[in-house]
């Protein structure tokens, strides 16, 4: 069997986020999102998701381009004093590996963000990071203990086959390259630690590779290829015009995301495949 988990990330980051989500999810075939608590809109998102019981919301943990929640004080800082994360993720990444005094910050940054999830009432589907943060060895060696203390169960192992991805698209394809062995070797690592924890995942993630890109026309080459079992394909739908993701991620196809998602062409793909839509809790979505 087929399975596909179909995610929006950046859920609470806009207006313009939060409407495409509902759509998508309304409309198409967005089986669940994740949410970024620190996020401008992300009371407006969990109200439209107590309004839309059926999505599963998971965790969009954030520690790079965003705000904290938590508060850190002192010298050196995961933030500066206004609360806001670097804009670098490369930077970003060097800094929490390489600085000790950090990683007590990140912790009580990323639990924050944990409970302030749960604080919302919203049963907690997956947790997964912008920018893939939460593969990164020093905050996923955090978030271990934090997923177990908390009973998190599943997560994004965030990996996506090479060669699979340039035989439908060779665009980028060096900078493709890059991504596919970073995550291929973070991946490598997270798997055993997380199969002792109990925690699952889905065999493999798609949007790593086309992170912006995920177009009608991709998705349907995409589906065309999936192999048995669960993937996640995971989307970055917008409605615009919408400041702050035309600010965030300009050279990202937003609209073009969502038409993919609420498209009748992609639906009648998926029953003409036997394909099923469903979430990290394994439950089964239909569609018209």
């Amino acid at each position: 069997m087929k399975r596909v988990i179909i995610n929006a990330d950046d859920f609470g980051l806009s207006d313009g986020v939060n409407r495409a989500v509902i759509k998508a999810w309304q409309e198409g075939i967005l089986t669940s999102a994740s949410l970024m608590v620190g996020g401008d809109a992300f009371h407006e998102a969990v109200h439209l998701a107590k309004a839309n019981p059926g999505l599963q919301v998971g965790l969009h943990l954030t520690l790079v381009q965003g705000r904290a929640v938590g508060e850190h004080g002192g010298f050196p800082s995961i933030c500066d004093s206004k609360g806001v994360f670097s804009d670098d993720p490369v930077q970003t990444g060097m800094r929490y590996f390489f600085i000790p005094p950090f990683r007590k910050q990140l912790y009580r940054e990323i639990e924050a963000q944990i409970v302030r999830f749960l604080q919302t009432g919203l049963p907690l589907s997956h947790v997964d990071g912008h920018l893939n943060i939460h593969m990164h060895p020093v905050v996923f060696d955090l978030l271990c203990g934090l997923m177990r203390k908390h009973g998190i169960t599943t997560f994004r192992l965030c990996r996506e086959n090479l060669r699979a991805n340039l035989a439908l698209e060779r665009e980028r394809g060096f900078g493709k390259m890059v991504d596919a062995f970073i995550f291929s070797k973070l991946a490598g690592r997270c798997r055993p630690i997380l199969d002792h924890l109990g925690i699952g995942y889905a065999q493999e993630v798609k949007g790593l590779l086309n992170s912006g890109r995920m177009t009608e026309e991709y998705l349907l080459r995409v589906l065309d290829t999936l192999e048995e079992g669960t993937t996640e394909l995971y989307f970055h739908p917008g409605c615009l015009p919408c400041a702050e993701i035309t600010r965030r991620m300009p050279d990202y196809r937003h609209e073009e995301e969502l038409a993919a998602l609420t498209s009748p062409r992609v639906k009648g793909r998926l029953k003409e495949l036997g394909i099923e839509l469903g979430n990290y809790r394994g439950e089964v979505k239909t569609y018209a």
